[in-house]
């Protein structure tokens, strides 16, 4: 059998499965939800004030069936609140998942702060 072959028809005797069942934590949702530059500049649009989807969308170019998947996830995550007027749906910030990441992230500013010194304390006597 050529190398090439042995490579591709390559069939394991058993699959192991690392997936392991467990509840995202709020804390989870909010970073994931964070994660993605479309869904910050939305968030960024709604500290200003409600908007409508259409609204939201038209500064990305992107789908407005893109931009709702996007509202969805930060509906998942608590981030937004959705209201519906006939067939125009309002989009507002909630914000205080985010208070719980900000406190998480501030939990190591004392380290940072240390590091951070020392860096810069050898920096000094390296002059």
């Amino acid at each position: 059998m050529k190398l090439s072959t042995a490579l591709t028809d390559f069939r394991p005797s058993f699959i192991v499965n690392h997936m392991v069942e467990y509840s995202i934590s709020e804390l989870d949702s909010t970073f994931g939800a964070l994660s993605d530059p479309t869904r910050r500049a939305v968030l960024a649009a709604l500290s200003l004030g409600e908007a409508t989807v259409s609204e939201l969308a038209q500064p990305h170019e992107i789908s407005l069936a893109a931009v709702s998947k996007h509202i969805q996830i930060l509906e998942r995550a608590g981030l937004v609140h959705r209201r519906k007027e006939g067939r125009t749906h309002y989009i507002s910030l909630e914000a205080s998942p985010m208070l719980d990441a900000f406190s998480w992230l501030a939990a190591y500013q004392d380290f940072w702060d240390e590091s951070l010194d020392s860096l810069v304390g050898l920096l000094e006597t390296r002059s």
